[in-house]
């Protein structure tokens, strides 16, 4: 027996099983769920210029969405999802919103970009600027600007002209964005807006301007709408499906393959737990089809594990020792393994690029547990099976579900 070995693989359990103990209660609590599981709604809206004959571009389509969450935040919507697709559309996702009629009032309303005198007059609109001409650069300190150009020369000269010394209030809706004070007036249409500005809020001032120029009406093509009640009884009801699912798995894995499953049981903890950090460090949301992706991935791990146990028992029963068998095994399965899980992220990788919202979600999971399941049942799982089977202990043929008769017969 050597001790070494045997200490390496205990420690490595006892380290692996204490970090799950005590990092998966923070992890499953902060798991944010999608609409489906925490209930709420989602809206898929078609974007149309308001002026007839405009573009609805992606500049415009991508600014439109952020004005919509930056609306949901400020209704007090707690992580909305706001996406865009294709060419002309908006998906927005609203978990755990009780309040639909008030959300689905405001949220759809075009976002009013106004400029407003000192006593709140409003003296121009953002369709009056010009489409996309709103763009930073930087003065002579090299101190960051925006230059604007508007439609209406004229009417330009006559509010540059009463508000001469005065501000011009910015406002997105009712939140004033800037107040940059008439300096001169300007006759020819183009004006820079100056201050303090960073590069950043230079440059989302100017977006929220070429926004101003180019607004979108939306109207609402689909819509759904989750229960909490139902949404809850859906986690629970999917988490117990899992459960019993999971577990029925690993004893059917210490039973036929007795070490290798004990080995492949560890394994596939690990792997479930690795998943859960990661979607902690990507900040996923977990919905029903990521769950469904989530079990798939178990599922695929038990393969992988299948097929490396099978393999070895098939080099166990030609005559080999067990050590020989570990090697040929995993050599004769690693191929198989790969070429199972390469297929399935390109499927996954199709998926996410022609999908959408939950297809994605599906997707992106399934790709992430199979990329860990490499990691974990295949080179952790074989890392543990050869510190067993050098530390010289489980010898026998039996510990890896062969029978004696088995190898007497071949």
């Amino acid at each position: 027996m050597d001790i070494k070995r045997i200490v390496a693989f205990l420690a490595i359990i006892l380290i692996v099983f204490t970090s799950i103990g005590l990092s998966s209660p923070n992890l499953v609590k902060n798991v944010k769920l999608g609409l489906d599981l925490k209930g709420g709604f989602e809206i898929l809206y078609v974007a149309e210029p308001i002026e007839a004959g405009k573009p609805v571009n992606k500049d415009s389509l991508t600014q439109t969405a952020l004005s919509l969450e930056q609306r949901a935040n400020s209704l007090g919507v707690t992580e909305p999802e706001v996406t865009t697709e294709g060419t002309d559309r908006i998906r927005v996702k609203f978990p755990g919103v009780s309040n639909e009629e008030e959300v689905r009032k405001v949220i759809k309303e075009p976002a009013q970009l106004t400029f407003r005198g000192p006593d709140g007059t409003k003296e121009m609109l953002g369709s009056d600027f010009v489409e996309g001409a709103a763009k930073v650069q930087f003065d002579q300190t090299n101190r960051p600007i925006i230059a604007i150009e508007v439609k209406n020369k004229d009417k330009f000269r006559d509010v540059t002209t009463r508000l001469l010394g005065q501000p011009l209030g910015i406002y997105l809706d009712e939140k004033q964005l800037s107040a940059p004070t008439i300096q001169q007036v300007l006759s020819d249409g183009k004006a820079t807006i100056t201050g303090n500005f960073t590069f950043d809020e230079a440059k989302k001032l100017a977006d929220t301007i070429n926004l101003g120029a180019l607004p979108l009406k939306l109207t609402e093509k689909y819509s759904q709408s989750v229960g909490a009640t139902l949404g809850l009884l859906s986690l629970q009801e999917t988490v117990k499906a899992g459960l019993i699912g999971s577990v029925l798995i690993l004893l059917f894995m210490l039973i036929f393959y007795r070490i290798p499953g004990l080995v492949a049981s560890i394994s596939i903890i690990t792997y479930a737990w690795l998943l859960l950090i990661v979607f902690e460090l990507v900040h996923a949301t977990l919905t029903l089809p990521g769950i469904a992706a989530f079990i798939l991935g178990v599922g695929m791990a038990v393969d992988a594990n299948i097929i490396t146990a099978e393999r070895i028992k098939e080099e166990i029963r030609s005559g080999k020792s067990v050590l020989s068998s570990l090697k040929a095994g995993s050599k004769h399965s690693f191929r198989t393994i790969m070429d199972a899980n390469i297929t399935n992220i390109i499927c996954g990788a199709v998926l996410f690029y022609i999908g959408n919202g939950a297809i994605r979600g599906f997707a992106l999971t399934n790709m992430l547990s199979i990329a860990l399941s490499i990691v974990t049942n295949i080179f952790f799982a074989r890392l543990l099976l050869v510190l067993l089977i050098r530390a010289n202990v489980f010898k026998k043929p039996s510990y890896f579900g062969v029978k004696e008769s088995e190898i007497r017969a071949l």
